[in-house]
């Protein structure tokens, strides 16, 4: 499976909305050099007030390109960086993924998947309805969370929009993707 990258983006402050650059450099056991979300442990608010002492599992936030395509045919105007992700791909189901899976991204950088991103309230004051628009629910009532998948650095490298990413499976038993 392959896919490739449309967009990177970082930004140094927590803002919801990630600016779209040319280059983003990953560094191994860190994340996005330059982002606010960077780092050993955890970053997101959220999780420094409950344990500031977490490992960062969310050091990487990806979207796939056909969610932004799917919410602007239900009336969304989003691009890629808007809703808070680090990488835009294309060509490739990361929420059908199984935990652990690795995505070489270029020439060098590997980014493992921890899990799911759980979308919070701050969708809305991108546009109002977006939150409930990445949630969904399947033939059994479970919730479908549509906002990405997060993960953790391996091996660091420049990523660029155009680059190349690789999927490698981990080995079976696979385990689906669970909310980090």
């Amino acid at each position: 499976m392959t896919g490739r990258v449309v967009a990177v983006s970082r930004s140094a402050t927590h803002t919801m909305s990630k600016p779209n650059r040319p280059v983003i450099t990953l560094l191994a056991g860190l994340g996005v050099a330059g982002d606010a979300h960077a780092g050993i442990t955890v970053r997101h608010r959220s999780r420094v007030a409950r344990n500031p002492n977490q490992p960062n599992l969310r050091q990487v936030h990806l979207i796939h390109a056909e969610l932004h395509e799917e919410l602007r045919r239900s009336g969304f105007n989003v691009a890629p960086g808007q809703m808070g992700e680090n990488i835009t791909t294309e060509g490739i189901d990361l929420l059908g993924l199984p935990t652990g899976t690795r995505l070489r991204l270029g020439a060098e950088a590997v980014v493992e998947i921890t899990g799911l991103r759980n979308p919070c309230k701050q969708l809305e004051g991108i546009q109002r309805g977006l939150m409930k628009a990445v949630l969904d629910r399947d033939e059994h009532g479970n919730l479908i969370r549509k906002a990405g998948v997060m993960g953790i650095v391996i091996a660091g490298g420049d990523v660029r929009p155009g680059d190349p990413i690789t999927v490698e499976l981990p080995p079976p038993p696979h385990r689906p993707l669970e909310p980090v």
